[in-house]
C-alpha cells in the first residue's frame, strides 16, 4: 500500500469496463473493489448489469483517494491471521476459535468463505479496538468436550444427558477426534461456555437439586425429557 495519497487518472478510452478491467483501471486489488462496491463506494454495474460506463470508471478514479481510505489497509482474512492481528494488538493471546464468537456478536462480521473456511471482514478487524468486548467473547466462545462441560455445570453424565436431550444444550460445533479418518464426517460435539453459562442461570432447573442427588439415583433434570401430560393421548 503507498503511504502517499493515491493520485487520480484518466479512463483509458474505452466505451465500458467489465469487473477485471475496472479494478485495472483504479490500480486496486480485488479485495479493495469489492469492498468499495459492497460500501456503495462505487456504483454498481450500469451496463447490461455486468460493465460500467467510462463515465462511471471517471467517476470512481476522481475519487480513488477517498475510495481508497475508506476501504482500510486489511484484506477480508481467516480466523487464524485475524487471531494474530488482534493478539498483537491487545498484547494479550487470542485463540482463531474467538472469531466465530466475535462473528456471532456482529463485532467483527463473517463475509464469506475461502477453501471452505470462513472469512472475517478486514475493515471491522482494523477498527475494532473493544477490549471489554474481546474479553467477553474470549470467555463465551471457548469450546469444551462433553467432559469438561459436564465438569464446568458440576453435574454428573446422566445429568448432561438430559439436558442434550431436551434440547436445552446443543453442540456449537462438532471436530473430528484423533482416531477418526480424515474424509470421516466430524462427530466430536463441542459445547460453547457462553451457552453453559445462560444454561445456569436458566429460571426452571434446580441446579442445587441436581447437585445434591447422590450417584445410582434418578437425575433431578429426568423431567425434562419426560412427555408432558395431555400430549401421550395425541
Amino acid at each position: 500500500m503507498p503511504t502517499t495519497k493515491p493520485q487520480t487518472a484518466t479512463a483509458k478510452a474505452l466505451d465500458s469496463f467489465g469487473p477485471v478491467q475496472f479494478p485495472a483501471a483504479l490500480d486496486f486489488a480485488t479485495w479493495r473493489f469489492e469492498r468499495a462496491l459492497a460500501l456503495g463506494l462505487i456504483p454498481p454495474a450500469d451496463i447490461a448489469g455486468t460493465r460500467w460506463s467510462a463515465a462511471a470508471v471517471q467517476a470512481a478514479l476522481d475519487a480513488k483517494a477517498e475510495i481508497w481510505a475508506a476501504t482500510g489497509t486489511l484484506p477480508d482474512m481467516g480466523a487464524t491471521r485475524a487471531a494474530e492481528l488482534l493478539t498483537d494488538r491487545f498484547g494479550i493471546p487470542v485463540d482463531p476459535d474467538v472469531l466465530p464468537e466475535l462473528a456471532r456478536k456482529d463485532l467483527i462480521p463473517r463475509t464469506g468463505y475461502y477453501k471452505g473456511h470462513p472469512l472475517y471482514d478486514g475493515l471491522a478487524i482494523e477498527h475494532f479496538t473493544d477490549r471489554a468486548a474481546l474479553d467477553k467473547a474470549r470467555h463465551d466462545g471457548q469450546l469444551l468436550t462433553r467432559d469438561r462441560a459436564t465438569h464446568y455445570l458440576g453435574i454428573r453424565d446422566s445429568d448432561f444427558t438430559h439436558l442434550t436431550r431436551a434440547g436445552l444444550l446443543l453442540p456449537a460445533v462438532h471436530v473430528r477426534s484423533s482416531h477418526q479418518p480424515r474424509r470421516a464426517a466430524p462427530s466430536v460435539p463441542l459445547y460453547r461456555l457462553g451457552d453453559l453459562d445462560v444454561l445456569l442461570a436458566h429460571p426452571a432447573i434446580d441446579w442445587h437439586a441436581v447437585r445434591a442427588t447422590p450417584k445410582g439415583h434418578r437425575s433431578a433434570l429426568a423431567r425434562l425429557t419426560e412427555p408432558q401430560k395431555g400430549l401421550q393421548e395425541k
